[in-house]
């Protein structure tokens, strides 16, 4: 049995469904610079130009939304579609709008928005001046987050500030396969890190002075992070490379904000070992400033995004300035593992009950939203789609469990996604969707998987016990 209040949900990122990149005055992102490129950094430059076309049609993700019997929706506000440049100085009305509409129509319909302000998709006029590479940025998503509280703050009573640093300062500044496209390995990702924890600190602040006794809602930001295991359990290399894996990507973020107030110690001194023997002076790893607002306790709930699990192997010593050389350890997939659709998306759902519990353990129990979790399907499309029915059931078994056997303080659950959409650097080739999208029509026509219909069933099963016990 769920608690009362739990929230049932399906989630989208306003690049990956919107389209209307450049109608109604919107300005440019760094995904919209990333994909007209083109030259292969994105599947078959796929772009989200129009992806779902959820700008126009967005009356019938109403529907899909009502169809499931959601009792939240979780979606991202597009930066650049109501601040142009970026900055208050220019405010677009029309995006403004458009999001009003939005969460209007879900609350006439009893349906509760979560909103989150940044899912990847920087304004290009400040990518232009440095984007996340500047400690300015934090200010100024500071001020485009206190326009977005004073703007809609009456509506919305959960918050995301931002969705999952780790994968924008890793794969976008680290790797250089998400926009804005940069490969400086073993510098950027940390300073990227660092500013959008001060960013995430000071817009949080803001609400808790400014907006908090009168809004009566709740920030947070969107951690990811795969489940870690010893490839060799009886290797006491391997072990302690699971936890430098789990130090350079969940505990990068959790530590400042729900521990410490600061980085693990544990990458701290790794990447201090590796700036030695590479000559570096001083860290490559940015401090706090202690003028500034405070990190430690700037996270109302615990909001988790989870789709994988690696097996963890000790790499000893490596040439070369990487995150990975940092951390001496690389997660690979146990073969024994089903994988989903992508190489990188293998599925153990009870995996999903250990990082519920690692998260309880260290950071005080927190109030644990999962706000992404879904399964993937490339090649043909199948919406009798079995293997996506079962993994949502054992992994929403796995949640249960957690909370009535473990104690785990979970709150609600977020499918990934609403709908099929533009996955990134998968393009349409990799769906996730709850309903399938017909690309190839320009009505984007809508159609709901069997795992559509099976969430439905689950959430509708639940209501009715909420009404029988009551």
């Amino acid at each position: 049995m769920f608690p009362t209040q739990f929230a049932w949900g399906a989630g989208t990122a306003a690049y990956q469904i919107e389209g209307g990149w450049n109608k109604d005055d919107k300005g440019p992102s760094i995904w919209d610079t990333f994909c007209h490129k083109g030259g292969g950094h994105v599947f078959e430059d796929h772009s989200g130009d129009i992806a779902c076309n959820s700008y126009e049609l967005w009356e019938e993700d109403l529907k899909c939304i009502l169809q499931l019997g959601l009792t939240h929706y979780r979606f991202s506000l597009a930066w650049s579609r109501l601040l142009p440049d970026g900055t208050t100085n220019h405010v677009n009305e029309k995006g403004v709008q458009y999001y009003n509409k939005v969460i209007n129509d879900l609350l006439a319909s009893n349906v509760l928005p979560m909103v989150t302000l940044y899912h990847f998709d920087l304004p290009q006029a400040l990518q232009d001046q440095g984007g996340w590479k500047t400690p300015e940025i934090a200010g100024i998503f500071d001020s485009y987050a206190r326009f977005c509280y004073e703007t809609f703050g009456d509506r919305v009573k959960l918050w995301i500030t931002l969705n999952e640093p780790f994968v924008c300062a890793k794969l976008g500044y680290e790797d250089g396969i998400f926009a804005p496209g940069e490969k400086q390995p073993g510098i950027s990702a940390y300073l990227v890190g660092h500013n959008m924890l001060r960013a995430h600190a000071r817009a949080w602040h803001s609400y808790h002075t400014l907006y908090k006794e009168k809004q009566g809602g709740a920030v947070s930001l969107a951690l990811n992070s795969d489940w870690a295991e010893p490839l060799n359990p009886t290797s006491s290399d391997d072990i302690a490379a699971v936890k430098r894996y789990l130090a350079f990507s969940i505990d990068w973020f959790t530590w400042p904000v729900f521990v410490t107030g600061d980085y693990p110690e544990l990458m701290r001194s790794c990447i201090e070992v590796r700036d030695k023997e590479l000559g570096y002076q001083g860290s490559r790893l940015p401090r706090f400033s202690k003028d500034e607002p405070s990190i430690l306790g700037t996270a109302d709930f615990f909001s988790l995004n989870y789709y994988t699990s690696r097996k963890v192997k000790d790499e000893g010593g490596r040439p070369g300035c990487r995150m990975r050389s940092d951390q001496g350890a690389v997660g690979v997939v146990d073969p024994t593992w089903p994988v989903c659709g992508v190489s990188w998306h293998v599925v153990v759902p009870g995996h999903l009950r250990r990082l519920l519990n690692y998260i309880k353990d260290t950071c005080n129990n927190p109030a644990i939203y999962i706000t992404e979790n879904g399964f993937s399907q490339v090649g043909p499309v199948d919406l009798d789609d079995v293997q996506r029915c079962g993994y949502y059931k054992d992994a929403i078994q796995e949640v249960e469990t957690a909370i009535k056997t473990d104690g785990v303080d979970v709150r609600g659950y977020f499918a990934w996604s609403l709908l099929d959409n533009f996955e990134w650097a998968d393009g349409f080739r990799v769906r996730f969707g709850l309903f399938h999208v017909d690309f190839t029509r320009p009505e984007r026509t809508r159609t709901i998987y069997r795992s559509g219909r099976e969430y439905a069933s689950i959430i509708s099963k639940y209501k009715t016990q909420i009404k029988t016990n009551n």
